[in-house]
């Protein structure tokens, strides 16, 4: 190609031979590289990374593979190597002549490297926010969340990352986190007004531009200890389902870049992401706690030995993931200094599964417990509060069973009245079993709820078993379809003759657990009266109700 041609050739020429001296630039790469110019020696006419890619070219022979071709063809091509000129990125290609020349074009790819170089940050980008996104939902607790948030903010963000949560009370609760550090969790007893952008960020407002905030006004709480200088810093709100769910602070060492108005951008999509686990994880941790609340009220109670008459009870949920259900029992113990009062136990079934029933449990055992004065008499109770589930909105209906239950002497006095619920056993001390004659209809679906009372009384060492038809409608055994049946706990509990109560409940709760394996049931629940083998002493001077001794 002539020089002449080359001269006004849109690229940067230079052209310099086998010894690396210059021996041709044009217009275009004089403007570019002001030093080079025929004669002027290659090392002291590019840069280093041009310089050091000609003289690796020109040593290797023209005929050679690696000089680009064949002798005798003229000229050839040889590899393209990249580097700096000033701020720019350039390309250069080599074509090697028969003469030992090389002419460098120099092709300025800088826009086409930024643009791969974006690209490149874009797609990292989007993979941390997908990755951040799994490790922020992998889990609703509030606590390990906020960790997760702080961890990933200053592993990727910043040299350092504070979750600051929603201020509660007074102080801020702040967790910390450095780069490769574990995150701490403390309360701070001061408020966000100090730092600039910092309460308008936890009330949910635009973060401030980084620019705007003086590191130097950062208070000592906000640095991590062993940290150093804060060189920049970025709030930012983290923001939940309808409220703030806190703010995000990032700190910069002194010394390092300061933040950038793309990478404040990104921070702040980072912030949605989290802001929405840690507002979905903080409104799980408060429903938790309401369901734990109300579960400690809806869970049957732990029942123990009153006035001489031992208690024992047992309930099992229709599903294993469940602690409630539709059966309950309760016992209201008689005043302690109250002789000769009964103890009223009562075992129910409510139609149903799961919350719903629960919920309906939870107001019959309360409008029960609003009835105790008149316990004295069964009918009435039932009458009640068969007329209370008339008037309310829910349509199920209920079996009930209550046992009033009073020390007579060496044995146990019993008053018993189902109303439309399986009938109560009893465990004779030879192990006979018998089946208590009391009936009556279901309460909460007829407009008259009747029952009949009958008395029994036990002996010292037997006992009265109440229990819900998940009992004996368990399915299971050897084929999995067989029902546990009347039969099969009369057989258990003629076994079980002398045993304590907890004995018996826990004996007949095994045999059912095992009957079913594992498949589907009913909520169960099972509840004992026993007479102990004791003796009662009368109390000291004649007063108060005495005492019972084995």
């Amino acid at each position: 190609m002539k020089r002449s041609v080359l001269r006004v050739a849109p690229y940067p020429v230079l052209v310099a031979d086998a010894r690396g001296v210059v021996r041709f630039v044009n217009d275009t790469a004089s403007a570019l590289l002001p030093r080079a110019r025929p004669g002027v020696r290659v090392t002291r006419a590019v840069p280093e990374w041009l310089a050091t890619a000609h003289r690796d070219l020109s040593r290797v022979p023209a005929g050679s593979p690696a000089g680009g071709g064949s002798a005798g063809t003229g000229s050839s091509a040889g590899p393209a190597v990249r580097g700096q000129i000033g701020e720019r990125s350039f390309e250069a290609h080599p074509t090697c002549e028969e003469t030992g020349e090389v002419m460098w074009w120099l092709v300025d790819d800088t826009d086409h490297l930024l643009a791969r170089t974006a690209l490149r940050m874009e797609r990292e980008r989007t993979a941390f926010l997908g990755d951040a996104s799994n490790a922020l939902l992998s889990s609703l607790n509030l606590d390990r969340c906020t960790a997760t948030t702080a961890r990933l903010a200053a592993g990727h963000l910043a040299g350092a990352a504070l979750v600051i949560e929603p201020p509660a009370g007074r102080g801020l609760a702040v967790v910390s986190c450095t780069r490769g550090g574990e995150p701490v969790r403390r309360q701070v007893g001061a408020g966000p007004d100090l730092v600039p952008g910092l309460a308008e960020a936890l009330q949910g407002f635009p973060p401030v531009p980084s620019r705007w905030i003086d590191p130097a006004a950062a208070p000592d709480w906000m640095v991590p200890e062993d940290f150093g200088t804060v060189g920049s810093i970025v709030v930012t709100p983290l923001p939940g389902h309808g409220v703030p769910a806190g703010a995000l602070v990032l700190l910069r060492r002194a010394g390092e870049a300061p933040f950038t108005e793309n990478e404040e951008v990104f921070a702040r999509l980072f912030a949605a992401r989290a802001g929405a686990a840690l507002s979905a994880a903080r409104l799980y941790a408060e429903q938790s706690s309401i369901t734990e609340t109300l579960m400690r009220e809806l869970l049957p109670p732990v029942l123990h030995d009153v006035s001489g008459v031992e208690f024992a009870g047992a309930y099992r949920p229709a599903a294993e993931s469940e602690r409630v259900g539709g059966d309950f029992y309760d016992v209201h113990p008689a005043p302690a200094d109250a002789e000769g009062q009964e103890s009223l136990v009562i075992l129910g079934d409510v139609c149903g599964k799961g919350l719903e029933a629960a919920v309906l449990t939870g107001k019959i055992r309360n409008t029960l417990h609003a009835l105790l004065p008149m316990a004295d008499d069964h009918q009435r109770v039932l009458s009640l509060l068969n007329g209370a589930l008339l008037n309310s909105h829910h349509t199920r209906f209920a079996t009930l069973v209550l046992a009033s239950a009073v020390r007579h002497a060496g044995s146990v006095r019993l008053r018993l009245t189902s109303a439309g619920h399986p009938a109560p056993l009893i465990v004779r001390g030879d192990g006979h079993v018998e089946e208590v004659r009391t009936r009556g209809t279901l309460v909460g679906a007829l407009p008259e709820a009747t029952a009949v009372t009958v008395e029994a009384s036990l002996a010292p060492g037997e006992t009265c078993v109440l229990f819900t038809d998940g009992i004996t409608e368990a399915k299971g055994g050897p084929l999995g379809g067989d029902l546990f049946g009347d039969e099969r706990l009369h057989g258990a509990l003629s076994r079980c003759a002398g045993m304590p109560a907890s004995a018996v409940v826990e004996h007949i709760q095994m045999l059912a657990s095992q009957w079913v394996r594992g498949g589907r049931h009913d909520d169960m629940a099972v509840v004992a009266i026993t007479a102990p083998r004791n003796n009662h002493l009368s109390a000291v001077g004649g007063r108060g109700p005495g005492r019972f001794t084995a």
